[in-house]
């Protein structure tokens, strides 16, 4: 299955809201859990993925570290405006594994998704990926 939400595959990160030059914002969406974007402290935290072209999207993949709660908002318009909040849900901790959290978002058609993590469960949280299912 090919993963739209990878940077070979034209997704861009077009926003993030702390950026760590060690851990940047483009290591979520290359396809590899081993590097990952931190955030640099205090909630909430969000960044915005932009697809190649709009998309209909069946689910949302995320591996990730330290994160407590998560919403997810999407744009259909060309210039990341206009989001409308189409998930929000509680990760379990796991100590010393990445979380792994698959998010059903049947029916939704976007060109952004933006992710807002509005709790962690430390002071900083780490995303390793992204992945999306149509």
């Amino acid at each position: 299955m090919i993963d739209p939400a990878l940077s070979s595959l034209g997704a861009q990160v077009v926003l993030a809201a702390s950026n760590d030059e060690n851990h940047p914002p483009k290591n979520i969406i290359d396809g590899n859990t081993a590097t990952f974007w931190m955030s640099t402290g205090m909630f909430p935290q969000e960044f915005i993925i932009r697809f190649a072209e709009s998309m209909k999207i069946a689910h949302v993949t995320m591996h990730c570290y330290n994160v407590k709660t998560l919403k997810i908002e999407k744009s259909i318009s060309d210039d990341a405006t206009d989001f409308e909040p189409i998930s929000e849900k509680e990760f379990e901790h796991i100590e010393g594994h990445l979380q792994t959290n698959n998010i059903p978002l049947v029916g939704t058609t976007a060109t952004h998704l933006r992710f807002i993590v509005t709790s962690g469960y430390e002071h900083f949280v780490s995303v390793h990926r992204v992945s999306v299912g149509g």
